[in-house]
């Protein structure tokens, strides 16, 4: 079939849908929906995507399929939702790093963040913390900024290139005038196993990760990202707190659908979603994971995805961070 058929199929599809929105979104849905996550499984994010699927299931009556399709940072995964046909039945666990990161620092992502989805709500937000190896002679980050003069150049790890950890760094970097290098890593595990052992300083990851590990004695929770305390570890300071001037780094998850699903469905999925996050045992177990429930409005989530879009950008092009094609 020439791209030029597939586009007109394509494009009918996509009309017949549009005509038959009002009668299609009454009926919505009447087949199994499919969760892609851009992650492999038994994650944070494959977790909590299992925990919405379960709870989507029950309140729209029809069964909700988690596929993982993991690679190139989350690329892969969410360019197949991108691509998928507008109906309802493919749904994105949408990632911060992702969606708002990985545009500015890939040449050809695969997707566009804002003209190539419509969102859905907003799932809550992961807390991150900046770890330290316990031989390192500070209590906090704010200690660290101190010694900065003394501290010498000192290595971090993260999840990987342009994660979330790894743009945290540079915004640390850039702010502080510390002298870090990043060291990145396949996995955030990874990087906090090698923290513990001493062989990098320090290492950005989620507070659930860290908090058995610092109460162990393992690490130091040095600052957390958001914009206050974590209730997880309270004793540990905020960036704000350490003088780092409007550092908040809310880590998100977020469901999205293809950009031309019809509004009724949207709307419809939206207010599924705000009632699954209002459970409270989901609530509690998301809690347990490290994530903040939050059960945004549509409105809200795509609000928050423009302005992280934008901000992300400046904040890429500054570090100058950059990765292959």
């Amino acid at each position: 079939m020439s791209q030029r058929i597939r586009s007109a199929v394509a494009g009918l599809s996509f009309c017949l849908i549009a005509f038959c929105a009002p009668g299609y979104a009454q009926d919505y849905p009447t087949r199994a929906i499919r969760l892609v996550v851009p992650f492999g499984p038994g994650g944070v994010s494959d977790i909590v995507a299992r925990a919405y699927a379960q709870g989507l299931e029950r309140t729209i009556g029809q069964s909700v399929v988690v596929e993982n399709r993991a690679g190139a940072s989350g690329n892969i995964g969410t360019e197949l939702v991108a691509q998928s046909a507008p109906d309802g039945y493919t749904l994105l666990l949408a990632f911060d790093g992702t969606i708002a990161i990985n545009p500015h620092v890939y040449a050809k992502p695969g997707f566009d963040p804002v003209k190539d989805f419509a969102p859905i709500t907003k799932i809550g937000n992961s807390t991150q913390i900046l770890v330290a190896k316990p031989a390192l002679p500070v209590a906090s980050l704010s200690d660290l900024i101190a010694r900065s003069q003394s501290a010498g150049t000192l290595n971090y790890g993260s999840s990987g290139a342009a994660s979330p950890g790894h743009v945290s760094g540079e915004m640390l970097r850039i702010g502080s005038g510390l002298a870090l290098v990043h060291i990145p890593y396949k996995g955030g595990a990874a990087a906090v196993n090698d923290v513990i052992a001493g062989q990098i300083d320090l290492a950005f990851t989620a507070v659930a990760t860290a908090k058995p590990l610092i109460e162990a004695g393992k690490l130091k929770g040095l600052a957390v990202t958001t914009g206050r305390r974590s209730v997880m570890l309270p004793g540990v300071q905020t960036f704000l707190e350490a003088g780092l001037k409007d550092f908040v780094v809310d880590t998100w998850l977020g469901i999205m659908v293809p950009v031309r699903t019809p509004k009724a469905i949207t709307d419809k999925l939206s207010a599924a979603s705000i009632k699954v996050l209002a459970d409270e045992t989901l609530r509690k177990r998301l809690t347990e994971l490290g994530v903040e429930p939050v059960g945004a409005t549509a409105a809200e989530f795509g609000e928050q995805v423009r302005q992280d879009v934008e901000r992300w950008a400046r904040v890429v092009r500054d570090a100058q961070i950059k990765l292959a094609p």
